[in-house]
């Protein structure tokens, strides 16, 4: 009973963190602020990029803006990519955020 309680409880953690939330930080006047790129991207990417964005599976991004402008890393976080980028894992805003971070790595 309790190795499948700990189980359970242990997979609920994992789907929880997997699955992210809303973290857009709240100013002091209530009012959202810009969403962090680079908070995104280290909550995002790094499973199949790298801890680093060093390449684990997947690309590097660790000098990702060196190759790509701020707009076409946009565009593949929308839109995903035939070598098995999934397209939308970043939305809206967020998105723009995470693009822009990973266009200033060079």
């Amino acid at each position: 009973m309790k190795k499948s309680l700990l189980t359970l409880i242990f997979g609920s953690a994992l789907f929880l963190a997997a699955c992210g939330g809303d973290d857009k930080e709240q100013s002091t006047g209530g009012e959202t602020a810009a969403p962090n790129g680079e908070k995104i991207v280290m909550q995002s990417c790094t499973t199949c990029h790298g801890g680093k964005l060093q390449g684990s599976g997947a690309p590097a991004l660790d000098k990702l803006g060196a190759k790509y402008s701020e707009q076409e890393i946009l565009d593949i976080i929308i839109n995903g990519t035939d070598k098995g980028m999934p397209p939308s894992l970043i939305k809206g805003a967020d998105a723009e955020a995470a693009a822009k971070y990973l266009a200033g790595l060079k």
